[in-house]
Protein backbone atom coordinates (compact mmCIF):
# COMPACT_ATOMS: atom_id res chain seq x y z
CA UNK A 1 0.00 0.00 0.00
CA UNK A 2 1.41 3.62 -1.02
CA UNK A 3 1.57 6.32 1.72
CA UNK A 4 -1.36 8.71 1.33
CA UNK A 5 0.10 12.44 -0.58
CA UNK A 6 1.13 14.76 1.43
CA UNK A 7 0.51 18.68 1.22
CA UNK A 8 2.57 21.68 2.31
CA UNK A 9 3.74 25.38 2.21
CA UNK A 10 7.36 26.86 2.00
CA UNK A 11 7.34 30.17 3.87
CA UNK A 12 10.25 32.67 2.23
CA UNK A 13 11.66 36.03 3.27
CA UNK A 14 14.22 38.32 2.66
CA UNK A 15 17.12 37.57 5.07
CA UNK A 16 19.02 41.01 6.18
CA UNK A 17 21.91 40.04 3.80
CA UNK A 18 19.20 39.99 1.26
CA UNK A 19 19.43 36.61 0.64
CA UNK A 20 16.16 34.21 0.32
CA UNK A 21 15.63 32.38 3.72
CA UNK A 22 12.98 29.34 4.07
CA UNK A 23 10.92 28.29 7.26
CA UNK A 24 11.79 25.22 7.99
CA UNK A 25 10.96 22.73 11.07
CA UNK A 26 13.17 20.17 12.73
CA UNK A 27 11.38 16.25 12.86
CA UNK A 28 10.08 15.39 16.35
CA UNK A 29 11.10 12.60 18.06
CA UNK A 30 14.02 10.49 19.74
CA UNK A 31 14.71 8.82 16.44
CA UNK A 32 15.64 12.76 15.12
CA UNK A 33 16.68 14.15 18.27
CA UNK A 34 20.21 14.30 17.40
CA UNK A 35 20.18 14.40 13.85
CA UNK A 36 20.48 17.74 11.95
CA UNK A 37 21.35 16.81 8.07
CA UNK A 38 17.88 15.22 6.69
CA UNK A 39 16.13 16.33 9.74
CA UNK A 40 14.14 19.31 8.31
CA UNK A 41 11.39 19.71 6.35
CA UNK A 42 8.84 22.28 5.24
CA UNK A 43 5.61 21.92 7.54
CA UNK A 44 3.47 19.34 5.66
CA UNK A 45 1.25 16.68 6.38
CA UNK A 46 -1.20 13.89 5.14
CA UNK A 47 -3.67 14.65 2.61
CA UNK A 48 -7.41 13.66 4.20
CA UNK A 49 -9.83 11.80 1.65
CA UNK A 50 -11.91 13.72 -0.41
CA UNK A 51 -9.55 17.02 0.44
CA UNK A 52 -8.12 19.57 -1.99
CA UNK A 53 -3.78 19.49 -1.62
CA UNK A 54 -4.09 22.82 -0.97
CA UNK A 55 -6.65 23.28 2.36
CA UNK A 56 -4.19 19.75 3.65
CA UNK A 57 -1.32 22.11 3.25
CA UNK A 58 -3.31 24.99 5.00
CA UNK A 59 -4.56 22.95 7.45
CA UNK A 60 -1.27 21.06 8.29
CA UNK A 61 0.61 23.95 8.31
CA UNK A 62 -1.72 25.26 10.91
CA UNK A 63 -1.46 22.20 13.09
CA UNK A 64 1.76 21.75 13.06
CA UNK A 65 2.96 24.94 13.80
CA UNK A 66 -0.06 26.05 15.83
CA UNK A 67 -0.25 29.32 13.90
CA UNK A 68 -2.53 30.57 11.20
CA UNK A 69 -1.21 30.67 7.92
CA UNK A 70 -0.14 34.30 6.95
CA UNK A 71 -1.62 36.34 4.66
CA UNK A 72 -0.57 36.23 0.71
CA UNK A 73 -0.24 34.44 -2.42
CA UNK A 74 0.33 30.53 -2.55
CA UNK A 75 2.36 29.85 -5.70
CA UNK A 76 1.82 26.12 -6.70
CA UNK A 77 5.79 24.32 -6.60
CA UNK A 78 4.64 20.94 -7.80
CA UNK A 79 5.41 17.74 -6.69
CA UNK A 80 8.39 15.72 -5.25
CA UNK A 81 8.61 11.88 -4.16
CA UNK A 82 10.43 11.24 -0.70
CA UNK A 83 12.61 8.03 -0.45
CA UNK A 84 9.98 5.85 1.19
CA UNK A 85 7.54 6.65 -1.78
CA UNK A 86 5.51 9.66 -0.12
CA UNK A 87 4.24 12.01 -2.85
CA UNK A 88 4.68 15.90 -1.16
CA UNK A 89 3.15 18.77 -3.24
CA UNK A 90 3.75 22.03 -1.97
CA UNK A 91 3.00 25.97 -2.34
CA UNK A 92 5.35 28.46 -1.18
CA UNK A 93 4.65 31.63 0.49
CA UNK A 94 6.30 35.02 0.79
CA UNK A 95 5.31 35.72 4.71
CA UNK A 96 7.47 36.40 7.96
CA UNK A 97 6.61 34.59 11.02
CA UNK A 98 8.28 34.56 14.20
CA UNK A 99 9.70 30.81 14.91
CA UNK A 100 8.98 31.89 18.88
CA UNK A 101 5.45 32.12 18.55
CA UNK A 102 5.42 28.56 17.20
CA UNK A 103 3.07 26.18 19.30
CA UNK A 104 3.84 22.98 18.00
CA UNK A 105 1.30 20.26 17.28
CA UNK A 106 2.10 16.62 18.76
CA UNK A 107 1.84 13.18 17.46
CA UNK A 108 1.87 9.82 18.98
CA UNK A 109 4.37 7.52 18.08
CA UNK A 110 5.10 3.94 19.15
CA UNK A 111 8.85 3.94 20.93
CA UNK A 112 11.26 1.89 20.94
CA UNK A 113 10.06 0.70 17.52
CA UNK A 114 7.66 -2.50 17.92
CA UNK A 115 7.90 -2.24 21.57
CA UNK A 116 4.30 -1.82 21.63
CA UNK A 117 4.88 1.43 24.21
CA UNK A 118 3.47 4.91 22.78
CA UNK A 119 5.23 8.27 23.07
CA UNK A 120 4.29 11.53 22.55
CA UNK A 121 6.05 13.72 20.45
CA UNK A 122 5.98 17.37 18.83
CA UNK A 123 5.71 17.16 15.18
CA UNK A 124 8.27 19.34 14.96
CA UNK A 125 10.59 20.07 17.92
CA UNK A 126 12.46 23.52 16.59
CA UNK A 127 11.28 25.72 13.68
CA UNK A 128 13.19 28.18 12.20
CA UNK A 129 14.75 30.60 9.11
CA UNK A 130 17.37 28.96 7.23
CA UNK A 131 19.08 30.52 4.41
CA UNK A 132 18.17 28.75 1.28
CA UNK A 133 21.95 27.41 0.87
CA UNK A 134 22.32 25.97 3.90
CA UNK A 135 18.67 24.22 3.67
CA UNK A 136 19.75 22.12 1.35
CA UNK A 137 22.06 19.44 3.30
CA UNK A 138 19.15 20.09 6.14
CA UNK A 139 15.94 18.84 4.19
CA UNK A 140 15.01 15.54 3.88
CA UNK A 141 16.70 14.68 -0.05
CA UNK A 142 13.81 15.19 -2.37
CA UNK A 143 12.73 18.53 -0.84
CA UNK A 144 16.06 20.24 -2.51
CA UNK A 145 13.69 20.09 -5.20
CA UNK A 146 11.44 22.07 -3.75
CA UNK A 147 13.93 24.67 -2.68
CA UNK A 148 15.31 24.71 -6.59
CA UNK A 149 11.59 25.56 -7.52
CA UNK A 150 11.52 28.66 -5.34
CA UNK A 151 14.56 29.90 -6.72
CA UNK A 152 13.11 29.47 -10.38
CA UNK A 153 9.86 31.03 -8.99
CA UNK A 154 11.71 33.61 -7.50
CA UNK A 155 14.19 34.44 -10.07
CA UNK A 156 17.06 34.30 -8.24
CA UNK A 157 18.88 30.95 -9.63
CA UNK A 158 20.26 29.31 -12.98
CA UNK A 159 17.44 27.88 -13.64
CA UNK A 160 15.00 30.65 -13.36
CA UNK A 161 13.21 30.41 -16.95
CA UNK A 162 12.09 27.23 -15.78
CA UNK A 163 8.58 27.11 -14.14
CA UNK A 164 7.58 23.64 -12.02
Amino acid sequence: MSPRPSAGLLLHRRGGSGGVEVLLGHLGGPLWARREERAWTIPKGEVEPGEEPVDAARREFAEELGLPVPDGELVPLGSVRQRAGKVVTAWALAADLDPAAVVPGTTTITWPPRSGRSLVVPELDRVAWVPLEAARPLVVAAQEGLLDRLLAVLGDGPSASARP
